[in-house]
């Protein structure tokens, strides 16, 4: 009896019951010989490889974030150490980053573009700032965001860092006028939060 006719079965068959989920595996596997199309074999040994290299990759592309304040998530902690800024991993990253941010650009010699840089920093949005000289003060003005900034703290403890001490700091928030409330749909109205409106957040 010839054994290899007891058997019969389509060798594709067999290397389609294994899938390559990599997307490096199946990156490898594109780079054999076509007789290896239909290797359950080989695709499992791709897949194995690739997946390894899908987490090695993930890995790289993590920890270059962390070079990054932008981007940076667990190595925010060594950010903060770096620059004498206290961990509280209760504040979401955004806080933090920004903090991290506004004191990287918190150094030089005190001016309103200094002041601007560290405003926006922490408010992500565009601030204005006036000197008076007359008063020895200055004021910034929140231009893009409506309401109290989330961080409007650490805000605060940081131009006060900057600043000189005889200087005076005043800050306007910006509210939503009549005009905007006017026009917005009941959905919107419902669903705006109460520090957006003028007193609202007292």
């Amino acid at each position: 009896m010839n054994r290899s006719a007891s058997v019969s079965f389509s060798g594709r068959a067999m290397g389609e019951d294994i899938q390559i989920n990599s997307l490096r595996g199946r990156e490898l596997f594109s780079f054999l010989p076509s007789y290896y199309e239909t290797s359950r074999v080989m695709r499992s040994d791709m897949d194995a490889k690739g997946s390894e290299l899908d987490a090695l990759y993930l890995a790289m592309d993590a920890t270059v974030g962390q070079f990054f304040v932008r981007t940076a998530t667990w190595g925010l902690e060594r950010w903060e150490m770096e620059l004498g800024i206290e961990t509280d991993l209760a504040k979401p990253l955004d806080q933090r980053r920004a903090v991290v941010e506004s004191k990287l650009r918190g150094a030089g010699t005190f001016s309103g573009r200094l002041v601007k840089n560290v405003a926006e920093a922490y408010d992500g949005g565009t601030v204005d700032v006036t000197f008076h000289p007359a008063e020895w003060g200055f004021t910034v003005k929140f231009i893009d965001t409506i309401g109290i900034p989330p961080n409007v703290e650490d805000l605060k403890a940081a131009i006060e860092e900057i600043k000189p001490a005889h200087m005076a700091v005043e800050y306007k928030l910006r509210y939503l006028t009549i005009a905007e409330v006017e026009s917005m749909t009941l959905y919107e109205n419902e669903h705006t939060t109460q520090d957006r409106y003028l007193g609202g957040g007292a």
